[in-house]
């Protein structure tokens, strides 16, 4: 009776008016003892608004329906194709939405129905992949943001491809402390490429020196990742490195040249087709061979060979420090060491010569900004020490 008459009076009565009478029936389907005869008239009545020219109504409907697991499953799925003003809080918040629902309503959603789906409470990797394959740089930013996301390593690296350009994307990625290393270098070549293509674009360097200077602070920065990685992390970043052409004989090098072992043996092992344990235990060889073996399994050149064996003695002389800062920069000495004797190699190719010598460079300053930081760090002590000899 109550439902007839709710119906009749519907009929006539202005907008907002009917949205408040619905937010009420809506709250009493959920919450109040109604009999059988009177929930199937309540249903019948929320189904015809549905089809009401305001959206004020729908939209109550979607407000009191959006967080229920008791709302009507067909009522909900409507809601949820309405327009984004009736849709969104659906869309956020309802636990009635399936999976395959999300996924078809990120494919054909505009930008703030991907992003409302995007800010969604435990976000199933299937939703995820569908966002980062087919979602817009906002929804991609809201998925990046959203702690109940699970996204799969393959679903990071197609963000990376489509966003990684846009400074927001990468910024809110490289502050994530559990993301995949790969995808880490990945954001790393995005951004050598923008901003190469940007100071080519303003004439500020040719297109060679920009390219040669993104890809030495690339290599550089892949050095930062590698020594914060560990295991699996490893094996991905040293895979993905070698499917984007970057794990080449001078990146190699360099991680040896920088006593990063655990990044030298991964490459070797990757490129080799070779059980990490088993390269490892050649590396141990100290005859030189089984190095040579290794590298030559690998695909390198043979010019570099007595590079890589002058390297790896020193590195097994002069121990290393086996931290993150440590296993990241060039180590001055072993590369002299090493530039020393190619200088005397009549196999060494002048390439290796280049890059050696930009090794040697780039390790010297680098050795004085860290003497000049510490000299600073020394200053900035003394007063204190010499208020606390006064006291």
């Amino acid at each position: 009776m109550i439902v007839r008459q709710f119906i009749n009076w519907i009929r006539t009565a202005p907008a907002g008016e009917r949205a408040e009478a619905t937010r009420a029936l809506a709250r009493a389907w959920l919450i109040s003892d109604l009999s059988h005869d009177d929930r199937i008239a309540a249903e019948g009545a929320l189904l015809m608004l549905l089809d009401d020219p305001s959206p004020l109504v729908r939209q109550a409907m979607a407000e009191a329906f959006a967080r229920s697991t008791d709302a009507p499953a067909s009522i909900v799925r409507a809601l949820s194709a309405d327009q984004p003003t009736v849709a969104l809080p659906v869309l956020e918040h309802s636990p009635l939405l399936i999976d395959a629902d999300l996924v078809d309503i990120v494919a054909t959603g505009n930008d703030e129905v991907q992003c409302a789906v995007a800010r969604r409470i435990a976000l199933p990797v299937s939703v995820c992949a569908a966002i980062a394959e087919v979602g817009c740089a906002a929804a991609a930013l809201e998925l990046i943001e959203n702690p109940h996301a699970e996204l799969a390593p393959f679903s990071w690296n197609r963000i990376v491809e489509r966003h990684g350009h846009l400074a927001a994307i990468r910024e809110a990625m490289l502050v994530l402390e559990d993301l995949p290393a790969a995808t880490r270098a990945a954001l790393v070549a995005k951004l050598s490429e923008t901003l190469a293509q940007f100071v080519v674009a303003r004439n500020w360097l040719s297109a060679d020196r920009a390219e040669r200077i993104a890809t030495e602070a690339r290599d550089r920065s892949t050095m930062n990742i590698a020594a914060r990685s560990r295991g699996e992390d490893m094996q991905g970043l040293v895979h993905h490195l070698r499917v984007t052409g970057q794990l080449t004989a001078g990146l190699i090098l360099r991680a040896l040249l920088s006593s990063n072992l655990d990044l030298f043996d991964a490459a070797l092992a990757e490129l080799a087709d070779l059980p990490l344990a088993r390269v490892c235990a050649l590396l141990h060889d100290r005859g030189g061979n089984s190095l040579h073996a290794l590298l030559r399994r690998a695909g390198l050149p043979e010019a570099t060979f007595a590079a890589f064996q002058v390297a790896l003695d020193a590195c097994h002389e002069q121990g290393f420090v086996d931290t993150d800062d440590g296993a990241a920069r060039l180590r001055r000495r072993m590369v002299e060491r090493v530039l020393i004797h190619c200088e005397t190699d009549r196999g060494a190719t002048e390439p290796l010569m280049v890059l050696l010598r930009r090794f040697a460079t780039e390790s010297a300053r680098e050795e004085a900004r860290l003497f000049c930081d510490e000299l600073v760090a020394d200053d900035a002590l003394d007063p204190v020490y010499d208020d606390l000899i006064a006291a």
